[in-house]
């Protein structure tokens, strides 16, 4: 990486390069061990049972709401996150968060906590503004979502049920979003096309607390029993658009989320070396 003016990592050509063809990267450090901890600190009280009682089984997943809070907000706008929303998104076309949206923790247990299908992140509700999550909406130009982002606010190991990866699974959604136009497909909609996924290789995504990683807004992902020892916390909030995506913008200065979406659907000038 090199430094900008602000002090901020800029990202790398060949991290550019894993973003487009991968369908995400991963930034260490990002916030720091400190104010992970004071954000655990505040999503425990809302728990609503002690560790001991996690340990024991109580519950496999407990989801959280949306979280505003001061060390939440520090950990979404720290300047290496902005620097990457430029460089991925593009100056001027993504909007601050005021907050670290909801969080999902798994406790260790022999529970299914049945919520580890494959899936891609709905971002926009359908005509009749339907809340509830299977009727949203993902479309080709990502109505809605900038990226999706996974903000690991506790270490998580390759037995801590950390978030499952298709490397490479964001093109294919391209394809299948194309044919749908504007509209786009509602969430079980585009689940049950994921089967054209099924082969790629897959990735998890593990770190030391303060690691986020930033996706293409397509990556098909997918949770997983928790096998480990201590409770995983993880936000997964979106970043906003501050407009639609362009597939035919005009001078041709497109973003990585915007290239790799042309590379999806064949586009022409979406390869890069």
């Amino acid at each position: 990486m090199v430094r900008e003016s602000s002090g901020a990592a800029l990202l790398s050509e060949s991290q550019i390069h894993q973003f487009i063809h991968d369908g995400y990267l991963r930034i260490e450090g990002a916030f720091s061990r400190d104010l992970a901890a004071e954000c655990r600190s505040i999503l425990w009280r809302d728990v609503g049972f002690s560790l001991e009682q996690a340990l024991g089984g109580k519950r496999p997943v407990v989801r959280l709401g949306d979280y505003p809070q001061e060390p939440f907000r520090q950990a979404a706008n720290m300047p290496v996150l902005h620097a990457a929303f430029d460089r991925l998104v593009g100056k001027g076309r993504w909007i601050p968060r005021t907050s670290l949206g909801g969080f999902v923790v798994r406790f260790p247990s022999e529970s299914d906590p049945g919520d580890t299908g494959w899936h891609v992140d709905a971002s926009f509700p359908g005509d009749d503004r339907d809340e509830t999550s299977s009727a949203w909406r993902v479309n080709l130009v990502s109505e809605g979502r900038a990226l999706l982002m996974l903000f690991l606010i506790s270490d998580v190991g390759p037995k801590d049920a950390p978030t499952r990866i298709r490397i490479g699974s964001h093109l294919n959604v391209a394809r299948i979003l194309q044919p749908a136009g504007v509209r786009g497909m509602d969430f079980m909609e585009l689940a049950s096309h994921l089967n054209a996924t099924d082969q790629l290789p897959e990735a998890v995504a593990t770190g030391e607390a303060g690691t986020v990683y930033l996706c293409h807004p397509f990556l098909v992902h997918a949770g997983q029993p928790h096998r480990g020892r201590e409770p995983r916390f993880l936000g997964q909030p979106p970043l906003y658009p501050n407009g639609p995506v362009q597939l035919n913008r005009e001078g041709g200065n497109y973003s990585p989320v915007e290239r790799a979406t042309r590379i999806g659907i064949g586009m022409a000038g979406g390869i890069v070396a």
